[in-house]
This record gives C-alpha cells, structure tokens and sequence, in this order.
C-alpha cells in the first residue's frame, strides 16, 4: 500500500499551516519568514519528478521575497504598522503552505501518486502564489521604508504572482495517461513492457533513467566547493547552496555561520540531505568507470530476495507470474516473445521471483521458444531459462521436460554469439547438481560444443564455457570426450596467449580437474604443456592462477613419476615459488606446495646416493597418502 505518511504522520498534499497569533512580535515573525523562504529556497537543487515549471517559477518568486525580508529585518521594524505584520502573518500562513507542496513534489516514495494528482498539485500551486499576490498588492510597502529597488522587485514579484498560469506540464499529463493505460493493461492481464525495445535488454537497461539528467550536467559541480573532491554525502545549507556533508561540518564546528561560497549569513546551521544529488553522482561513478565504494552501503547480496518484501507485494508477484506465463503458452509469437523477455527481467535478481515463475510453469513453454528462427525470441528465453536455472526447482524442472537437450542444441547451433555463451552459462548452473553432469556427458555434442565455443567464441563464450566444462568434468567419465576433442592443446594455447587474467585462471582449473587422471595427465605432458605451467607458476600475480599450477604439478607428479619430477628438480627457480606459496597461499596450496618441495628434495637426496630404482615407486605411494 501507498506510504502517504512523512515520518512526522503529516498525510501528504494535507498541510498542518497555523497562522502566527495577532500580537506576535515584529521581528520574531521577520526572522521566521526569512527562515521560512530560505527552506523553500533550498528546494532549488532538489529533483521534481512533476511539476517543474510550478516549482522553479514558485522558488524564484519567493528567493526575491527573501531579500525584502532580509531588508526589512535590518531596519528598526517596532513601528511597523499593524496592517503590515497582519500581511506578514498571511504570508506566512501561505509559505508554510508552500514548503509542505514542494516537500511532497520531492518526496521519493510518492512520485507516482502526486503525479496522477498532478491537476490538484497545480490548482494548490495556483492558490498558493495567488494569495501572496493578493498580500503583496494590499501590504503598505511606503510605510516599511525600504530601498527603491527591493520595492521595485516586491511590486514585480506582486504583477507576476497576479498573473501566473499554474498548469500542468504536457509530459506530466501524457505521462499520467500512459500510467492509466499500464493500469489498465494490468487490470485486464495485458503485458507490461508492450513498447520496450527486446534486443540487448539485459543489464543494458540499468541507469537509463538518469541519462538525459547526466547529459546536461557539468561534472564538476559533482565537487564540493570546499574540499573540491568528488560529494559523496551531499547536503544543502539554507542559502540553497551544497557542499559534502564532512567539509561543510567541519566549517561549521570552526566556528564560521556564513555560507563558504556565497559569503551570505547561514539563517540556520541544519544540513538536508540532497538525495537526488547523490544518486546523479552514484550514477555518473557508475557510467564513467569511477570506484564507488564509498557509497555502496548496502550488500549486493540478493539472498535477502529469497522472501517477498510484503504480503502484497507476494501477491502481487504470482499474479503477475501467473498472467505472464498463460501469455507466453497461448499469445502470438510476438506475445509469447515479449513475455520471455519480461520473465527474463522478472527472474534476473530476484529469487522469490524465480520461485513464482518456475510454480506458475515458466519453463516448459520456454523451452519451446529455444527452436525459433528469430534470434531475438531466441535470446530471450535462453536468457530467462538461465536466470530460472539458478533455482534449485528450476533445475529440477529443466531436466524433468527433457530441456538439456534443447539447450545444447543452442549452444551449438545458436542463432548468434549470445544465444551460445548464454547457453554455456546455463549448463554450468545445472551441471552443479552431480546428477546432472552425468547427464550432460551423457549428451554427444555436449562437450564438443562447449570445446568449440571455446576455441571461437568471445570473451565471455570462453569464460562461460570453461566454467561449465569445470562443472561437467568433476564427473571423471567425462575426461575422455573432452580429451579426445583436443581440449588439453587448445588450454595451453589460451593459457599462452590470452590477455585476460580470468580466462587463465579457468584454463588451468579445466586442466587440474583433467590432471587427476592419468590419461588427462598424459595428454598435458605430450602437449609439451609442462614448462608453460611451470612458468605460470612462477610469474602470475594471481594467487589463484599460482595454486592450479601447483595442483596441476603435484598431480603429474603422482601419475607420471620421474618424468616429470626429473623436470621440476632441475629447476632451480622452481623452489622459490613453491615456498612462497606454501605460506602465502591457501592451507590446501600450501599443503600441496609443501608436498611438491618434498618431492623435489627427495629425488636430489635419492639420484645422489644411487638409489632411484625404488625411489620412484615408492615417493609416489607417499604423495597419494598425504594427499
């Protein structure tokens, strides 16, 4: 249900105003109306999602007001007439009023909901700016005394107030129309995204909305005026301007009540937070490649999506769920088309989502789409099947419909780049099931397709590839297909010459996991792969890329004997890294690197006394024991 409590329990468009009793002092009522106007003001930087010409034209008039109030404060005012503190009172009654309206235009929560309010919102804008108008004419400025060009500039804002049109905008009203039209849509079980553009939807979509604010931004004005770095906490002072929380703080315990940059008197030392601000900022960090660490508070873990946010909101979710998959069984191809691609955005960080797609019975007309010749329609229920996969009864139903089938005829024969690297991700989900991955072996062109992908697939084909065939491979009987296909030559070659850390990192684990049989360690030795491994070894930065070698060593070590401890004893350089990595790496490295040490010293104990014959034999019974 719609939040339309502030925090105070004020009912929002409602405005709690109260009118300063008739003997209020002069200049009590003057110090609350600058007060007053510079609040008001300082909603100059805030984000109106709606009512952006009632709002700025409203805070301009009333910032002109402030510097006729500024005035009059320093000039003695205890003979101010009483008909002008009775129009003080009034315009006060009508700036209180004002500051709740444009709180409630900036409120994050209600945008939706002053939005369908929008032709209310602009009458109250009009009565509003009219009733100061109407103060303005009858407040006797000649007996105030003030300059000639403030009364000039009181008798303009008076004219303009008199005159102005609060209406509402056009993008408001067509926009108000496209939410009663969603509405409707839902209402009568219609599709969501009907206009949305389905190609390269995913991730691509994510900060769109903040696009045209950025375009038009300076990025400098990102910086805090004081210190000059990048704003990460953003606060508005009541002169309007904004300055970082920690800067700004810091000027105000020195002692300093002026406002750094305009140099104007602070009315009062409160900060409001300038959320849109910084969620701008957030964005242009995330757009441009800068480290945001400083703002992400909150864990990018999606575990705490496993249950609803609220009772409603769970209902609200199967029905949608519900109306999404009968579209996709029973609409035309372009229905069914545009409901895999709302399933695909629906199931893509959100895991009671998943779970009420895969109930309402998303994956078997999903499976369906895989076969179709439009590529889009392709990409799209491959896509929401992988994000389905990462359930646990997505699993379950993917291979209870008979879908591995379908999802390898993808990954080999795939409309385009995407369709197949796609698919390799989502056949490294099932193969997490043990079951699965004899499953999968089970296929013929399973592990061919995945070896081809990898041989010429992208970046990402590649890692997605190498991440599934690790998965397929913990299951030994699948060593030999990848085997036979040339796997082992192909690694070495990717392991040589790719420029991406990652994609080393997951060759060497494909080439671990092969390692522990003897066959797959014989195919490393005849690829000539050895001195590669043992020169990674020695010149990754990665600790990760480090302990596969190691893995990879101590396994031909085991299975092949002499042939290649004779190799690693006669490196010299060998050692070093293995000590370092036998105190700086895991216990499970460090374990395997000590092992290996020990290996190495006892062949150059043993070829020196002579007794090699036995050694072989019997260093390798050691290793299998203490592994």
């Amino acid at each position: 249900m719609l939040k339309r409590f502030d925090q105070n329990g004020r009912r929002i468009l409602k405005s709690p105003a109260v009118l300063p009793c008739q003997d209020v002092n002069p200049v009590t009522l003057l110090r609350s109306l600058i007060t007053l106007s510079h609040s008001i003001t300082s909603y100059q930087s805030g984000f109106f999602a709606t009512q952006r010409r009632n709002s700025r034209e409203s805070i301009r008039q009333i910032g002109i007001l402030s510097m006729f109030f500024a005035e009059i404060i320093d000039r003695d005012v205890s003979d101010l007439p009483d008909s002008a503190v009775l129009c003080f009172s009034e315009l006060h009654h009508s700036l209180q009023k004002m500051k709740f309206l444009l709180e409630d235009c900036t409120r994050r929560g209600a945008r939706v909901w002053m939005l369908m309010k929008s032709h209310f919102v602009a009458t109250q804008f009009l009565t509003l700016i009219r009733a100061i108008a109407t103060v303005l004419d009858i407040l006797p400025l000649n007996s105030i005394g003030i300059s000639r060009e403030i009364k000039e500039l009181v008798e303009m804002v008076a004219k303009q107030a008199g005159k102005a049109k609060m209406e509402v905008n056009p993008d408001d009203e067509y926009a108000m129309k496209r939410v009663l039209l969603i509405l409707n849509q839902f209402e009568n079980r219609g599709v969501l995204f009907e206009n949305t553009v389905l190609e390269h939807a995913d991730d691509q979509s994510a900060g769109k909305t903040h696009l045209e604010i950025l375009s038009c931004l300076n990025p400098e004005d990102f910086r805090c005026p004081i210190s000059l770095e990048l704003m990460t906490d953003p606060v508005t002072v009541s002169t309007g301007q904004t300055y970082d929380r920690a800067s700004i703080e810091k000027w105000l315990k020195s002692g300093n009540l002026i406002c750094p940059k305009t140099g104007e008197k602070l009315a009062t030392t409160e900060l409001v937070p300038n959320l849109n601000l910084r969620q701008v900022i957030q964005q242009y960090c995330i757009d441009h490649g800068v480290p945001i660490s400083k703002f992400q508070k909150q864990s990018r873990d999606i575990s705490s999506t496993i249950l609803p946010g609220s009772p409603a909101s769970a209902e609200a979710i199967k029905f949608l769920s519900e109306f999404v998959v009968r579209r996709l069984r029973n609409g035309t191809e372009i229905q069914k088309s545009r409901s895999a691609y709302e399933i695909r955005l629906l199931a893509k960080s959100n895991i009671f989502n998943r779970f009420c797609l895969i109930g309402a019975g998303a994956i078997p007309p999903l499976l369906t789409l895989l076969p179709s010749s439009d590529s889009t329609v392709q990409e799209n229920a491959i896509a929401a099947l992988l994000k389905l996969s990462k359930h646990s009864n997505g699993k379950k139903v993917i291979i209870n419909h008979g879908g591995l089938n379908s999802i390898i005829e993808v990954l080999e024969n795939g409309l385009k780049p995407e369709c197949k690297q796609i698919a390799a991700a989502t056949i490294f989900y099932l193969s997490s099931v043990q079951s699965n991955q004899k499953l999968i072996g089970e296929i013929p062109e399973a592990v061919p397709a995945l070896i081809e992908l990898i041989r010429t697939g992208t970046s990402c084909g590649k890692k997605n590839s190498l991440a599934a065939l690790f998965g397929i491979l913990l299951y030994p009987r699948n060593h030999e297909p990848a085997l036979k296909s040339g796997i082992v030559p192909l690694l070495s070659n990717l392991i040589r010459s790719s420029d991406k850390p990652e994609i080393i990192t997951d060759s060497l684990a494909v080439l671990a996991t092969l390692a522990e049989s003897f066959d797959g360690s014989d195919a490393i030795l005849k690829a000539s792969s050895l001195p590669l491994i043992i020169k990674t070894l020695q010149t990754s930065p990665s600790r990760a890329t480090k302990e596969y070698c190691v893995s990879i060593l101590l396994a031909l070590c085991n299975n092949l004997g002499v042939e290649v401890i004779v190799v690693l004893a006669n490196n010299t350089n060998l050692i070093g890294s293995l000590y370092t990595l036998s105190t700086n790496g895991s216990s499970q490295a460090g374990k395997k690197a000590r092992l290996l040490i020990r290996i190495m010293q006892g062949y150059h104990e043993t070829s020196s006394s002579g007794l090699m014959a036995n050694w072989d034999s019997s260093s390798r019974i050691a290793t299998i024991h203490s592994c």
